[in-house]
């Protein structure tokens, strides 16, 4: 007999199940701001227009970009060994990235609303052998749908902030039921782990960070070939995968640097290229002069910013500038993976706020393979002194490249995790909720 579910479980079933109907208004609305793809709303709500593939089918949920990057190589080695592998993520950005680079025997859909319903539908549908969800993905609605059904549920390079901990812990029945719905928790620290332990997790392993395996980034060599010399001898300053309010402060550092190299170049790309029209038209705004990847604008002696609109080309925009401010760290967004500048070889600057991988950047602040702005107002400082100090990038750049070659290994261990786990598994024959249609 299952587990008895806790009442706020229930309450939060009902809510969610009862409001269902708000989340057709409330993909319409994410629709007119490109955040969803109308085409696929079915997905949203559980239903696919895709039959399931025989054979293994391995499910892989990830929230957006960078989880969808961590995981990649892992959906390689997978594919490689036979298994059918699907992708789930929440944004359009990360389908994108799916189309382009999903190897053969691997597909996207989009995650469906956490509501009882159409992840019922989902699972029904779909019945893989094995479900996965990425760093922090917990979801009510799906971790108890899954404790009903026999299939192996695992937690990968998972993350558990102390604040996320002190929270769950408010609700101490609701969050070990939760918790316990997880066969095994694959985490990316120590610290991680013991924080899943004591949330009463089981079968916790410390494989590492996948973060650190990441290949390095994709180059078209023609196009940076290109582009260099379009550039030529300008000195050149990225900002990398920014979000609104953070735009203003690279344009207000872009404009006190230039006091110093009035021929100073910026390259700005948008966490999300949706956003491109409105960061055109605050450049123009400034006085300006702009120049888009999308539309193969070429980098002239007027041009100020040169804008990196696409998606897939970060190997691209790492390249062209030896110092970088990654974003998502002046905002609350958790900050982003710095393992793939590291890689291309430019310099970091962050700001302080990168709680999504906080293990991997308080490695990289200590050692000096990357430097911390508490305040946007001290980021011109920062960029102009290492844009005059090549032999700082480069011991820079080198201590970061180290430091990721040390993280490196969690694939193959996360492998050999992977391999018992599906050693264990049935046909794929799933078990139907026992408490059929109830909430």
């Amino acid at each position: 007999m299952a587990e008895k579910r806790p009442l706020l479980l229930s309450l939060y079933r009902a809510a969610a199940q009862g409001v269902s109907p708000l989340f057709h208004v409330l993909f319409a609305l994410r629709s007119r701001s490109s955040k969803e793809i109308p085409a696929r709303k079915a997905e949203r709500f559980g239903t696919s227009g895709h039959s399931r593939p025989g054979g293994t089918l391995i499910w892989m949920h990830a929230a957006s970009v960078g989880e969808t990057m961590s995981i990649l190589p892992l959906i390689e080695v997978l594919t490689g060994e036979g298994h059918n592998v699907l992708l789930t993520t929440v944004t359009v950005t990360a389908s994108e990235l799916a189309d382009k680079r999903l190897p053969d025997g691997a597909f996207h859909q989009f995650v469906p609303y956490d509501a009882p319903e159409p992840f019922r539908k989902f699972l029904d549908h779909w019945s893989p052998d094995l479900a996965m969800v990425v760093e922090s993905e917990i979801w009510p609605c799906l971790f108890d749908e899954m404790k009903r059904r026999e299939i192996p549920f695992v937690l990968l390079n998972g993350r558990l902030s102390d604040g996320s901990r002190r929270n769950w812990s408010r609700i101490p029945e609701t969050s070990r039921y939760i918790f316990g719905c997880l066969d095994a928790v694959f985490a990316q620290s120590r610290a991680d782990a013991e924080r899943f332990l004591s949330m009463g997790c089981k079968n916790v392993e410390v494989p590492g960070n996948l973060k650190f395996d990441a290949p390095e980034p994709v180059l078209d060599e023609t196009a940076l070939s290109v582009l260099k010399s379009q550039i030529g001898d300008r000195r050149t300053w990225l900002a990398a995968l920014t979000h609104p309010g953070e735009d203003e402060i690279v344009f207000e550092t872009h404009d006190r640097l230039r006091q110093e190299y009035p021929d100073l170049l910026l390259v700005l790309v948008p966490r999300h290229p949706a956003r491109a029209p409105e960061i055109a038209q605050a450049a123009g705004e400034r006085g300006l002069n702009l120049a888009a990847r999308s539309s193969a604008d070429p980098v002239l002696a007027g041009t100020d910013v040169f804008l990196g609109d696409t998606l897939g080309e970060m190997g691209l925009f790492y390249r062209l500038a030896p110092v970088t401010f990654l974003g998502g760290s002046f905002v609350d967004v958790g900050g982003h993976n710095p393992v793939e500048a590291a890689l291309a070889g430019s310099a970091l600057i962050t700001g302080p706020k990168v709680a999504n991988a906080r293990g991997v950047y308080k490695d990289f602040w200590n050692r000096g393979a990357a430097i911390r702005v508490g305040e946007p107002a001290d980021l011109a400082a920062e960029v102009g002194a290492l844009l005059k100090d090549a032999a700082g990038v480069r011991a820079q750049t080198e201590t970061a490249r180290s430091l990721v070659e040390e993280g490196r290994g969690a694939l193959a261990k996360t492998q050999a995790l992977l391999k018992d786990v599906l050693s264990r598994t049935g046909n794929g024959q799933r078990a139907e909720p026992e408490d059929e249609k109830s909430t």
